[in-house]
């Protein structure tokens, strides 16, 4: 493309404000919609009111629309972290910007971190410039700290967030509820991994029992006493009727087992994140339909847990009917990183395609947020992302992020610290320069 023609692009980009009310056109790129249009070569798309209206090939450009050629570029819907503490977290290692983790036992599967949610986050825009449009953000548990308080293997709820500028942040509250599994899990219930199971169990055997027998909980007749707080008991309560599932974080591949013979005897959904041995176990969790949120970058036995974590696992996964997603260990920090980990598991043996899915459609799936966002398709909502090239490629970047059909500022505190230092002219930084 000439050099002019991609001066005009970008100063449309940044100069040009635009609201979901206004109709917006974008012609002449290749698009990978991960719906039933499939991929398309030099596709139009028309977005009004924040949503997808129209898809496809030679479409009639609406009167007083906003025109954007991008001829020669990549479409692909706006990516998703299925788990991070974006808006609760700032320096994990100051406790007053880190709103993850509740240490003591007031609650549970109650905690939910969406209260304490910052849009405002100064993490949100330097994450969103890589594409990422949704995220689900999750509490995290702990080991007991110096005086003896701790986190519960149930950490609390978690639910999908909007990182775009619109006040509506929350896609979906209450959307999943965590447990500590494994290592962590058996740290936190301060014994073994049977430990931790059994504390699990208990809960929602409570939460059974509480169920059975409400009416006599409330007038004070029962006489058994539960594990967890009333508001925990109501909480699960969606978890064993199946319209909450259970986001466990776990590796090891007899753990993962130890989850799959709970999913048969308590009938609940469940989630793995981690799964650096989930590999091992692959058609066990086809069976039950289990996703797997994994660490496409994790191969070192870091711990006894991740002995036979290896690069191909979510081809492996993947060619045994698991649904698959990344970024299971990808921090605050690091959540912008999402593509790197699909990049990877393309280069060890995952289908391109499979590997797009799985950062943006498949974790919508697993969160049960897929008839609203996840894939570009005429009625969802209009979060894609236009690409200067593979978007699975180190050194792509997306030239144009939207979110609800707004063109999000493609800029963050990292950017506007960079533009600070590389003056025109200037030989030195600020900072460096005789004063």
């Amino acid at each position: 493309m000439n050099f002019f023609i991609k001066l005009f692009i970008f100063c449309t980009y940044l100069f040009t404000p635009v609201h979901a009310s206004e109709i917006t056109v974008i012609t002449g790129a290749r698009l990978h919609t991960l719906g039933s249009e499939g991929t398309h070569e030099k596709a139009s798309i028309i977005i009004n009111d924040g949503l997808f209206t129209a898809i496809g090939r030679d479409l009639e450009i609406p009167r007083n629309a906003l025109h954007i050629d991008a001829t020669g570029k990549i479409i692909t819907p706006g990516l998703f972290s299925p788990m991070s503490q974006l808006g609760l977290v700032e320096v994990a290692a100051v406790a007053g910007t880190n709103d993850a983790v509740q240490r003591g036992d007031q609650f549970s599967a109650g905690f939910d971190v969406a209260e304490a949610y910052n849009p405002r986050s100064t993490a949100i825009p330097v994450t969103r410039v890589d594409g990422i449009t949704r995220a689900t953000i999750i509490p995290r548990g702990s080991s007991p700290d110096e005086n003896g308080n701790k986190s519960s293997v149930l950490s609390g709820l978690g639910s999908v967030v909007s990182l775009g500028e619109k006040p509506n942040y929350f896609l979906k509250r209450g959307a999943v509820v965590v447990v500590n599994f494994g290592e962590s899990g058996s740290r936190i219930a301060a014994g073994s991994r049977a430990l931790a199971t059994m504390v699990l169990r208990k809960a929602l055997d409570d939460a059974i029992d509480y169920r059975m027998n409400r009416v006599a909980f409330e007038r004070g007749d029962l006489i058994r006493e539960y594990s967890i707080s009333t508001f925990d008991l109501k909480v699960l309560q969606s978890v064993i009727d199946g319209t909450i599932p259970l986001l466990f974080h776990v590796n090891r591949a007899s753990d993962i087992g130890v989850i799959v013979n709970m999913v048969d005897d308590y009938e609940i959904q469940a989630i793995i994140a981690g799964g650096a041995e989930a590999w091992m176990v692959a058609d066990d969790l086809a069976s039950k339909e289990i996703p797997v949120i994994l660490d496409g970058m994790n191969n070192l036995p870091v711990d006894f847990d991740h002995i036979n974590a290896r690069l191909d696992s979510a081809s492996i996964l993947n060619d045994a009917g698991v649904q698959i997603s990344f970024g299971a260990s990808l921090g605050t920090p690091n959540a912008r990183n999402l593509r790197q980990s699909a990049g990877i598991s393309v280069a060890n043996g995952l289908p391109w395609d499979k590997a797009l899915e799985a950062i943006s459609l498949s974790p919508a799936k697993i969160f049960g947020v897929d008839i609203s966002i996840g894939s570009i398709e005429v009625g969802k909502e209009a979060d894609f992302v236009i690409w200067d090239s593979d978007p699975l490629e180190l050194m792509s970047f997306p030239e144009q992020v939207f979110i609800q059909g707004i063109a999000i500022p493609m800029n963050s505190r990292q950017t506007l610290l960079r533009d600070r230092y590389l003056q025109s002219g200037a030989d030195k930084p600020p900072a460096f320069r005789n004063r």
